[in-house]
């Protein structure tokens, strides 16, 4: 599917100015505990998933971003972590720079076999955790699948009053 229309309207109007973006994120686990994984256009592995559309709940974004991206109804079954700040920052190809606040759900597939299924996914696999560190990923998506892994369901809060 690509960019949505309400992304689309929103690039008109800002160019390639910073959009703050909500998204959700799905960890897929096969019976012998490998991820699901699927290969951006733009060369990366990560989890399937994307935009939280306006009017959409995160569970219903990530259940349609699994089917468009990697082929596959899952049913998202838990939160697994919540995930922000600045290496969650990334300037695309074009020249669109995004921040995203990831949900990260647990998802378990109801149907469909894995497979590239819109424009934006190149390739679709399960990578044993032992397979990661040789995958082309970004610091951000390295690290949520570390954390959703370990059951860390968030950064440690850092901030303090002046």
């Amino acid at each position: 599917m690509g960019m949505s229309d309400y992304v689309r309207g929103l690039r008109e109007r800002v160019g390639h100015e910073l959009l703050f973006m909500p998204s959700a994120h799905c960890v897929v686990c096969d019976g012998a505990g490998s991820i699901l994984l699927v290969r951006h256009v733009e060369g990366r592995w990560m989890l399937p998933g994307g935009a939280v559309e306006p009017g959409e709940t995160p569970a219903d974004a990530v259940r349609r971003e699994c089917w468009e991206e990697a082929s596959v109804l899952v049913e998202p079954v838990r939160i697994l972590g919540v995930y922000g700040g600045p290496e969650y920052a990334v300037t695309y190809r074009n020249g669109d720079r995004a921040m995203w606040v990831v949900t990260v759900f647990e998802g378990r597939v109801l149907s469909g076999e894995p497979r590239p299924g819109d424009d934006e996914t190149i390739d679709v696999r399960w990578a044993a955790p032992g397979e990661l560190d040789g995958l082309e990923m970004s610091p951000a998506s390295r690290a949520t699948i570390a954390d959703a892994l370990s059951g860390v369901p968030f950064a440690e809060a850092t901030w303090r009053p002046s």
